[in-house]
């Protein structure tokens, strides 16, 4: 979590809980605005998806039916 963040959730805990509510609206309209159908990704969910994106072409993949369940 960014530095950022941490002042945000900071300033946000100070509020009363209606106060609470109005500022997660408001937060949840800037990313909707940013991103209207959740497709961008965050720098983590990025870094995540290149790792895992390099792990599939390497073959560093779970065959899910090679497990043995019980």
């Amino acid at each position: 979590m960014s530095a950022v963040s941490k002042q945000i959730i900071d300033m946000i805990d100070m509020l009363p809980e209606s106060e609470q509510e109005l500022a997660f609206e408001m937060i949840k309209r800037i990313v909707l605005a940013w991103d209207s159908d959740f497709t961008k990704l965050t720098p983590l969910e990025r870094e995540r998806l290149t790792q895992s994106e390099k792990e599939t072409a390497n073959g560093d993949i779970i065959n899910h039916s090679d497990i043995d369940w019980n």
